[in-house]
């Protein structure tokens, strides 16, 4: 085995602990948003918040910075897919920094002060909305990846574009209140 490959391998375990965790979590919230299963909803927000910094922060970092030592070892940093792979993270970086962060951070005040209240619920409501949009950036960084595109692969960048454009739609969607799911 070479370097490089196992620089790889790290970096996919990075990716897939903190795409596939954060999404597994979201699903479990978002259902049970639908169900109308509070209790289930805040469990799973809970686990958002408390793995986001022990979890997802450190696979994110490690997923970034495993694939910048790949690209300045060995791939470089002028290829298209390299590009549109750093715009992604850059994306959910913001996203989780602007966002969820702090709409987090004011349901959990929210919830300490008056406990669980409709407002408090409609902050984890608009968590779950703007992370369609974070999910599908990932989706998309996934494919970036995975595919490799160059400027000559218009399908696959076509495609790309509209899962980040249907992700956009949701996160501007997302932003408008939603009425609880009802039994």
């Amino acid at each position: 085995m070479d370097v490089y490959s196992l620089v790889k391998f790290l970096h996919v375990v990075a990716a897939v602990a903190w795409a596939g965790g954060g999404f597994a979590l979201m699903l479990v919230a978002f259902r049970a948003d639908r169900a109308g299963n509070v209790e289930g909803m805040l469990q799973a927000m809970r686990a958002i918040g408390e793995l986001g910094n022990k979890l997802f922060v450190p696979a994110s970092l490690a997923t970034l910075i495993l694939g910048l030592v790949m690209c300045w070892f060995w791939v470089g940093f002028g290829e298209l897919w390299i590009i549109i792979g750093l715009a992604g993270y850059a994306t959910t970086f913001l996203v989780g920094t602007l966002i969820f962060q702090p709409t987090g951070d004011r349901m959990a005040a929210m919830i300490a002060k008056d406990g669980v209240t409709p407002a408090a619920l409609e902050q984890g409501r608009r968590i779950l909305k703007v992370a369609r949009f974070d999910y599908a950036v990932m989706l998309v960084i996934v494919a970036d990846m995975v595919f490799k595109p160059t400027l000559s692969d218009m399908p696959i960048l076509a495609a790309m574009a509209a899962v980040f454009g249907l992700g956009l739609w949701a996160a501007f969607d997302g932003l408008r209140p939603v009425a609880p799911a009802t039994a």
